[in-house]
Formats: structure tokens, C-alpha cells, sequence
């Protein structure tokens, strides 16, 4: 057992265990250790990138921080989508005349539109990759943010607005918001799958944290300017300028942001890579894998032949937006993939430790204005904009937080443990989580519930360190999804994004009505003592326990095994559950 992370005695080499230093004994797991390639700093890269120039993991840092740099600025404009209306909950609500409930739909229907379009997407990203994706992305958000502003009168008065007229104006910008969430999937889905194809696993850390803090911490942002917008231009202007803005990034996709799914021959992908002690392997490529590919596609079993030069930038190869098939896996059943990765347990706990805790920031941001807008404070949009200043600060130092540890304790710890690198060091940054985070809704509860003791200052001190909670929590999922499973990262990042979106939508309904009858306290008492609950559950998943799999399968093999951690994954290896649903 290495550093608290159970050892396995069915698999030499198990899914996610990665050897990151030239080691004494070579790692027998690899046959090719005697050439394996180094980075300039002497570490083993993994994966191992192929001789193929058209490999992301060959091109130049500079262009893959460039790839990274614009799908980032991209995740910030579509991150703003979810709480676009947050600061105008007041303002919307006198304009459509309607209640504060419906109001919380407009995002409650945002967020299903993210949460169904994700399983689309993810889907089609296997099969024709993800750039097309991110192309269509950025022209529904340019559409749907210009149906939204259009779903108003302008600067009339809601007064002068007939009712009829008002309802039928609600429900197109309910439709425009479900459109927007859509837009807003293949960015919450894909990113973060994109950072794991371009960089090795040493360099992934703070570009996930980079990636992670523009998906989120790029929300909270919106409703500083927002509310003071709102009050100047008025609410449509909001969505207007998200229009132009997203127009003027769409030239640098199409221009700057190539394929970056690429598939390479299994010696190659050494941190999935699963054999036994005797080298023998548990998956092995089904028959339609080993057929020679299609013209244009590759498989890992047959690559295609490796050119001598590498597409210029602006090549047509890079302009297209796509680049041939991928897998010859049917669409439909790619389609399923992701809904039996439920009871996968790695995948189940990102979900929760990801989920929850931004659905807890949804919450918070539901009721903010209805708490602030009342005595003591009677804050109008523009101040209650200004509240998620505290959510933006924290959001900031969350990223700083999980940039300054994600990389630099993975390699100490590896250097702990031998040399060998394990997923499970990823979740180091729950911790901290666990501190600010549950601190932050504790603290919240406790000082909203009486502003007129505490006044505004410490709840949006406290929605800071929920916040800050958050985005070390999305990291930290982030990276053991991409590490631990990255065979199935794209499928794992689906469930991600279809648990928080659809838990999410569930707060937007009851949300509000649960404070009104419980009370803000008792209510964020609850909630934080369940997410206290959720970090924990990370305790499993580190070392510990004596549990036998039976609890999900049998397995006859090894009745000592443990369905957590390292051995999780193992057992996981051995009893795909997508080969057993025949979705591999």
C-alpha cells in the first residue's frame, strides 16, 4: 500500500497507475520502458505521444496553450449563460408579472437544456470528435442570446404590456434559455476532455484548474456588471451583448481551434493500460476493432500511417470541422454510454463531489435576491449584483489554491510513493474543499438568515468560501475523471454534467419554497451537513475498508477486494460494465 492507496494482487498494472520518474526496476508492466520518452525535465511522459506529427501531445506548448487559452475565454462566455437573470430576479418579475418561482425556471430550464443536450453531444463527440461541437456551440449561443433579448418590448413599461402579450414573451425567453443551455453543453461537457487530450498528465493540473475557473468562476462574474447593465440599458441588453461577444470569438474556433481527439495504438496509452501479473490482458480490442479503418480514420489497433510533417495551422485538415469517424461504435449505442457509468463508484463520487456543491451555489444564488431585496437591506439589482462580488473573489482563489497543489503535490507524493503516480493524489484537493466549502454554506446560513445583525457583508464573505469550495471540487473530479478513467472521460464528464444540471433544475424548483417554510438556518444547516457527508465519502475512495464487490458484483477471483480506490479501479477493469452491457 503506497501513501494510503490500497494495492491490488489482481492486476500488475492497473488502469490510472502511472509511472511519472525514471525508476531503478523498470516498470514491468510496459514492455516498451527501455524507450519510453522523457520530458526535458527527466519525467516519463504519459501517455506516450506517437511518432504521428498530427498527434496533439507533439505540437509545441505555445499551440496548445493557445487551443486551451480560446476554448477558455469561450467556457467564460458561456459560463455567463447560467446566471445571466440572477441580479434581476426583482426586475423580471414586476416585467412579466409572474411569481418568483418562475422566474428561478428561467434558469431551472437553462440548466435541462445543458443537462439533456449533454448526452447528444458527448455521443457525437465519439464518433466525429468535439470541434464541430464547439462550432456549433458558439453559433446556438450567438442565436439563442439574440432570440432572449428579443423576447422583450424594449424599454416599455411591463404596465403597457398586454397579459397575453407578457406570457407569450415569457415563454419565448423560457425557449431562448432551454436554446442557451444547449449551446452551453459542449463546453461544460467537452473542455475539460480537451485538456486530458492535449497534455500529458504532469502538465494537466493547472490547465484543468484554468479550464475549471473559466467554466465557473467566470458565472460569477456576470451578475457584478449585470445588475448595473440592467439598470442602464436594460435586461435584453444583457443578452445582446453576449451575442456580439460570442460572434466575435466564433473567427478564432474556426480559425484556431483544430481536432484535438486523436486515437493511438494501445501501447501507447500507458496510463489505461490494464494486465495481469503474467502481462496478460483483461480488455482486448473486439473484432471490429482490429479491422482496418476507413480512409481518413484511425483505430488503436491499426493507426494510420504516421506523415512526416504536420498540418499548418491553417490548413484545410485543420479547418475542417471534421476529420473523419473516430470509432465505428453505432451512434446509438454510444448514445447509452454514459447512464450505467451511474454505478461506477469513481464516477459516482466526482459526480456527488462536483454536483452537490454547485447545486448548493445555485441555490444561493435563487434566494439571494429575495433575501437582500427585503428589510433590512432593500437592495435593488444593481447592489444585489454586487453581492457576487464575494462568489468572483472566491472563485479566483479557488483556482489560485488548486493550481498551487494540484501539480506540485502530485509530484510529491509521487516521489512518496516510489516514483509511481496514482489518481487517487487528486483528491488532496477535497480537503480543502471540505474546509471552505461546507465553512462557506455553514457560515451563510447562519449570517443570511439575519442580516440585520450581520448585515450584507458576512453572507457574501460566506457565498465566497462556498464558492471557493466549488471550484476545488470541480478541479479535483476534474483530474481524477481525466486520470483515473480516461479511456472514459468523455462518458464520465456527461454524468458530471447531467447530475449537477439535473439536481440543479430539481433546487430551481423547491428551492425557494423549501426556505419559505423552513427557514434559511434550518435549511442550510441540512444541506451543509450533507455535503460534510459527500467530502467524506473521499475517505473511501483514498484507502480504507474491507468491503467485497458483491456490494455491486461478484467476483469470484478475490473475495478480499475493495470496491474503493486503487482496487475500484481494478475491479472495474476486470468487470467493465460497459462490456457487460455490450457499450464498449
Amino acid at each position: 500500500m503506497g501513501l494510503g492507496v490500497l494495492d491490488d494482487k489482481n492486476l500488475q498494472h492497473v488502469p490510472g497507475t502511472a509511472t511519472l520518474e525514471d525508476l531503478t526496476e523498470p516498470h514491468t508492466s510496459n514492455p516498451h520502458h527501455a524507450n519510453v520518452k522523457h520530458g526535458k525535465d527527466g519525467i516519463i511522459l504519459v501517455p506516450q505521444p506517437s511518432d504521428d506529427p498530427r498527434d496533439p501531445l507533439n505540437w509545441p506548448l505555445w499551440r496548445r496553450d493557445l487551443i486551451t487559452g480560446i476554448l477558455c475565454l469561450l467556457s467564460v462566455i458561456a459560463s455567463t449563460l447560467s446566471p445571466l437573470l440572477a441580479a434581476n430576479t426583482l426586475t423580471l418579475t414586476l416585467y412579466f408579472e409572474t411569481s418568483f418561482t418562475n422566474i428561478a425556471l428561467l434558469t431551472g430550464y437553462h440548466l435541462l437544456g445543458v443537462g439533456i443536450a449533454g448526452f447528444i453531444f458527448v455521443a457525437s463527440a465519439r464518433v466525429w470528435g468535439k470541434r464541430h461541437l464547439y462550432l456549433i456551440g458558439t453559433i446556438i449561443i450567438i442565436i439563442s442570446s439574440a432570440w432572449g433579448g428579443a423576447s422583450g418590448d424594449g424599454n416599455a413599461e411591463a404596465t403597457l404590456v398586454g397579459v397575453q402579450r407578457r406570457k407569450r414573451l415569457y415563454n419565448s425567453l423560457l425557449a431562448a434559455r432551454f436554446f442557451q443551455g444547449i449551446g452551453l453543453a459542449p463546453f461544460e461537457a467537452l473542455v475539460n476532455a480537451s485538456v486530458g487530450d492535449l497534455y500529458f498528465v504532469h502538465e494537466r493540473g493547472l490547465r484543468m484548474a484554468l479550464s475549471n475557473l473559466s467554466l465557473f468562476g467566470g458565472a460569477f462574474f456576470t451578475p457584478v456588471i449585470d445588475g448595473k447593465l440592467t439598470s442602464t440599458l436594460g435586461w435584453q441588453w444583457s443578452f445582446y451583448l453576449l451575442a456580439i461577444f460570442a460572434a466575435a470569438m466564433l473567427p478564432l474556433v474556426i480559425l484556431f481551434v483544430p481536432e484535438t481527439t486523436y486515437t493511438r495504438a494501445d501501447s501507447l496509452n500507458t496510463d489505461i493500460a490494464r494486465t495481469t501479473p503474467n502481462n496478460a490482458e483483461y480488455y482486448k480490442p473486439s473484432s471490429h476493432e482490429l479491422q482496418p479503418p476507413s480512409p481518413g480514420t484511425s483505430s488503436p489497433s491499426n493507426p494510420t500511417p504516421t506523415p512526416t510533417t504536420a498540418p499548418a495551422l491553417l490548413s484545410r485538415a485543420n479547418l475542417s470541422p471534421f476529420n473523419g469517424r473516430h470509432t465505428p461504435t453505432p451512434f446509438l449505442k454510444l448514445l447509452l454510454r454514459p447512464f450505467p457509468l451511474f454505478l461506477h463508484p469513481g464516477i459516482l463520487w466526482a459526480s456527488l463531489i462536483q454536483g452537490t456543491l454547485i447545486g448548493w451555489t445555485v441555490l444561493i444564488g435563487i434566494v439571494l435576491a429575495a433575501i437582500m431585496l427585503g428589510p433590512p437591506l432593500f437592495f435593488n439589482e444593481v447592489q444585489t449584483g454586487y453581492m457576487y462580488t464575494g462568489a468572483f473573489v472566491g472563485a479566483l482563489l479557488g483556482f489560485v489554491l488548486a493550481g498551487l497543489l494540484s501539480d506540485s503535490s502530485v509530484k510529491w507524493l509521487t516521489k512518496r510513493n516510489g516514483g509511481v503516480y496514482e489518481p487517487e493524489f487528486r483528491m488532496l484537493l477535497v480537503f480543502p474543499q471540505l474546509v471552505f466549502g461546507c465553512a462557506g454554506l455553514y457560515g451563510f446560513g447562519i449570517t443570511a438568515s439575519d442580516t440585520w445583525r450581520y448585515g450584507w457583508f458576512w453572507p457574501d464573505f460566506f457565498f465566497g468560501l462556498e464558492v471557493m469550495g466549488m471550484v476545488l471540487g470541480a478541479v479535483a473530479s476534474a483530474l481524477y475523471i481525466v486520470d483515473a478513467h480516461r479511456d472514459i472521460a468523455v462518458e464520465g464528464f456527461t454524468c458530471l454534467l447531467v447530475f449537477k444540471n439535473i439536481f440543479s433544475f430539481g433546487l430551481t424548483f423547491s428551492g425557494y419554497n423549501w426556505l419559505v417554510q423552513g427557514g434559511i438556518r434550518p435549511v442550510f444547516m441540512i444541506i451543509s451537513s450533507v455535503q460534510v457527508v459527500v467530502c467524506c465519502t473521499t475517505v473511501l475512495m483514498c484507502e480504507f475498508g474491507s468491503l467485497t464487490p458483491g456490494l455491486f458484483f461478484k467476483d469470484e477471483a478475490d473475495d478480499e477486494a475493495d470496491v474503493f480506490g486503487k482496487k475500484n479501479r481494478s475491479f472495474f477493469a476486470r468487470h467493465d460494465i460497459l462490456g457487460m452491457l455490450n457499450l464498449r
